[in-house]
């Protein structure tokens, strides 16, 4: 397509005039929560998969008439943060809708766990059997994992029903987003069932971790990849390497969680094991100013995981604070905790990511970057078709030297500026050849900060004039 010339419409609108045809931009008054509610209709019409909710693929041209939904491998994660916006989104408004969008979400992170015979174990996703191909998938990376011989064996695999077909190797990441989702569901809803539902999988996830001593087991009777919050695993890594301190910051609020909610000892017990045996509070209290790439003398894997910030890595750590902080196993823990929240909120307060703010805003504190927060929520595009995207020739910003942290600019720019919004993707990234070949839901990039937003009284309803 080639521009062939701009002007100036009527009532401040700008025409474009390109080889495909004329283009008119509208420059239009929107509250957030009229944009919440531009959002949400588009999650609803093409990003919901079986009640999983999902980003899709396949766009002719940015069109998203040409658009599929494929199975993806982080959809449950994406899931359990949409099905925390429509929970929030409930206690703020008592919509009907809501309340139905978030137990249809709860319904699909339901059948995860049953879809298969692995008791408290939850499949990465689920499909019609016979859509996705069945193989193993090469990872060079793993020829230097923690212990040798480890099988790549991630596939899919027949359902009892022949129907369907799911996939295991469920990770870390994805069980952070499982606990976030039955937290909120425990804590918040208001459906007696659905929260006994939803505690009842806590219990099953949670005895499944405890009695594989800290591990997601996969239907071949192994270790997932990246499921293990074991001693074994967890303290191997020397300390400025970020994983160390992620893992022990992540099982110790799962713990706690499930300990508060169905009141068994072993989660407590395991957890103040953890804590105080086998060095895990110090671990998670380490400030993230001592983490870095990994010394010479480490193994390769420490090396792999070093190589560089892990963006990943803020959303595990943001969304399990909502269950390390409110059910801290006592008040010297809790304040504990909050420091550790505190410092990593200064490391990333330059994202000016609402959500990171807002989970932080959680604590109670009252410094979390209000005006950065506004501003992303305000500069986050209506348009969530992943475009290429190129900054890096531009004369106006201010670059910084490389960095671990992989920080390109003094001042992030504007989310309609930059091709990167997932909250697990580095925000300073300058550029990206996307070339409108997929569209980016924002169930959890606009509407699981705004709606938390909303319920945490940060954010106001909107003002009539």
């Amino acid at each position: 397509m080639r521009l062939n010339n701009i002007s100036r419409g009527n009532d401040g609108t700008v025409l474009i005039l390109t080889s495909a045809g004329l283009g008119k931009i509208c420059f239009t008054p929107m509250t957030l929560e009229e944009k919440a509610g531009f959002y949400d209709k588009q999650v609803r019409q093409r990003h919901i998969r079986y009640g999983i909710y999902c980003d899709v693929a396949n766009l002719e041209d940015g069109n998203p008439a040409t658009a599929s939904l494929w199975p993806r491998d982080s959809d449950n994660l994406w899931t359990a943060m949409y099905l925390g916006s429509q929970l929030f989104r409930y206690l703020v408004t008592n919509e009907a809708a809501a309340k139905q969008n978030c137990i249809e979400a709860f319904e699909a992170l339901e059948r995860l766990y049953t879809i298969h015979s692995i008791p408290g174990f939850f499949a990465r996703s689920f499909e019609r059997s016979g859509i996705m191909p069945f193989k193993n998938e090469y990872r060079p990376y793993l020829e230097n994992y923690w212990y040798p011989g480890y099988q790549n064996t991630v596939s899919w695999r027949h359902a009892a029903d022949p129907e369907w077909d799911w996939k295991g190797a469920s990770s870390s990441d994805q069980t952070v987003g499982q606990m976030f989702a039955l937290t909120l569901l425990a804590q918040y809803m208001d459906d007696e069932g659905i929260k006994k539902r939803a505690i009842g999988l806590m219990d099953g996830l949670m005895s499944h971790i405890i009695d594989h001593d800290l591990r997601l087991v996969d239907y071949d009777g192994k270790a997932t990849l990246w499921g293990i919050w074991h001693p074994e695993y967890v303290n191997r890594f020397p300390e400025m390497i970020g994983d160390r301190k992620l893992y022990a910051s992540n099982i110790i609020a799962f713990l706690q969680t499930a300990w508060h909610f169905t009141g068994k000892e072993k989660y407590k017990e395991a957890a103040e094991d953890l804590l105080y045996r086998h060095g895990y509070l110090n671990n998670l209290t380490r400030t993230f100013a001592h983490i870095g790439k990994a010394p010479a003398d480490a193994d390769a894997w420490s090396k792999m995981l070093s190589q560089e910030w892990n963006h990943s890595d803020d959303e595990m750590y943001f969304l399990a604070y909502w269950g390390l902080y409110p059910y801290a196993l006592n008040d010297s823990l809790k304040a504990q905790y909050r420091d550790a929240i505190q410092d990593h909120y200064e490391v990333k307060k330059a994202d000016n990511n609402a959500l990171w703010n807002f989970c932080y805003a959680m604590t109670g504190t009252r410094d979390f970057n209000l005006k950065g927060s506004i501003w992303h929520l305000k500069e986050m595009p209506l348009d969530m078709i992943e475009w290429s995207v190129q900054n890096s020739h531009r004369a106006d910003i201010t670059y910084l030297e490389e960095n671990f942290r992989g920080q390109t600019t003094g001042e992030v720019l504007p989310p309609d500026e930059r091709p990167e919004q997932k909250h697990n993707r580095n925000l300073f990234t300058l550029d990206a050849q996307r070339k409108g070949l997929s569209e980016q839901g924002a169930g959890d990039t606009y509407l699981l900060p705004y709606w938390m937003g909303r319920y945490l009284g940060v954010i106001s309803a909107p003002a009539k004039k």
